[in-house]
């Protein structure tokens, strides 16, 4: 035997279990509930061929919390689809890169708005122009306009501005200045469109030259229109894109999950901001909206902890009085401990530590 497994390179101990039969069989890991979920995943993946296993997921635990059932690790959905040959090719192709410092998105709706145009053709050769206006922060296409055998105009841009406005606002003019990001197209840098602009309270913004990255939301949401909607439907001639396009917009704000949203759809993420309007999320991370603190201390109750916490601190406490300091000589930015119950006690906070 040892002459054998030494010949084949082979451990012993490994022989022998398999030779008896008790070396477990090896292969993918897999769980018994995989198999109720690649059903789900299959349906998703059919019907958004260029979904990745992020949105897939996305899509999965959206459909897995409205039957009120317990949602999936992203991960795990990974390992289902590349056991069942469904994931997409890795993206291989190199580009060179483009040096911008700027930022583009916002940190609360209706602060930046973004505009672009992009066309393609369809299958009989017509050509349709398109044209969006996108919001920098919660991404939602709020008006768009689209012509087939002419360009975009500045008559098409306007229209598209003040209908904008009156979805987001139910006015004929902005309450409060917005910024209308563009590129420096003739539709957009003609007068008649930068006073029309003004009549509504936008502010005409035009990046660089040769710069698309400046105004690289837009070129995002033109990115996934061609992917996502574009290159999967048929496109036979103009009239039938026409009429395609209000629901491929409609889908992309409803169904689309976002990566910048926490793989929220559009709308869903505005409404989830709408019922918490306290709360705003900021890189991932929820955090409370500026409010006047002289009330918020009358108002918030004061926060209590275990006693293991007051216990960690004492010690630096003990410290300072052993050494005869007032605790308001060494203490500041720190925490002072006073029990208030049994079992609790309250944490006071002061401001900065005082040098000794």
């Amino acid at each position: 035997m040892t002459r054998i497994t030494e010949t084949l390179g082979v451990s012993r101990s490994n022989l022998l279990d398999r030779r008896s039969g008790r070396a477990k069989p090896r292969g993918c890991y897999r769980k018994p509930e995989d198999d109720g979920l690649l059903p789900l995943i299959r349906r998703f993946v059919d019907e958004r061929p260029t979904y990745g296993y992020r949105r897939i997921a996305a899509l999965v635990n959206r459909d897995l919390a409205a039957r009120g059932q317990p949602v999936v690790n992203r991960k795990r959905v990974h390992r289902i689809m590349q056991q069942a040959a469904l994931l997409l090719e890795p993206q291989t192709g190199r580009r060179e890169g483009r040096v911008h410092d700027g930022k583009v998105m916002v940190m609360r709706s209706n602060l930046r708005w973004c505009s672009d145009g992009l066309e393609f053709a369809c299958w009989n050769g017509e050509v349709i122009h398109m044209a969006f206006i996108i919001d920098a922060f919660d991404r939602e296409i709020i008006a768009w306009t689209a012509v087939s055998g002419a360009g975009i105009s500045g008559s098409n841009v306007r229209d598209m501005m003040l209908e904008a406005v009156e979805t987001r606002f139910g006015s004929m003019r902005a309450p409060h200045p917005v910024e209308h990001l563009s590129d420096n197209g003739s539709p957009y840098t003609a007068k008649e469109t930068r006073d029309f602009a003004a009549g509504l309270n936008l502010i005409p913004c035009f990046t660089p030259v040769k710069s698309p990255e400046s105004n690289g939301m837009s070129e995002a949401f033109v990115k996934t229109f061609k992917r996502d909607y574009l290159r999967i439907s048929p496109l036979p001639d103009a009239p039938s894109v026409l009429r395609q396009i209000a629901g491929w917009i409609d889908d992309y704000n409803e169904i689309h999950p976002h990566s910048a949203l926490r793989m929220r759809s559009p709308r869903e993420f505005i409404r989830a901001q709408t019922h918490s309007p306290s709360v705003r999320r900021n890189g991932g991370h929820s955090t409370r909206m500026r409010m006047d603190l002289a009330s918020a201390r009358q108002e918030r109750p004061r926060p209590s902890f275990r006693c293991s916490a007051a216990k960690r601190a004492l010690p630096r406490l003990s410290w300072a009085l052993n050494l005869g300091l007032q605790p308001s000589l060494w203490l500041r930015g720190s925490e002072v401990l006073r029990a208030t119950q049994p079992h609790h006690c309250a944490i006071h906070h002061v401001q900065n530590i005082r040098e000794l």
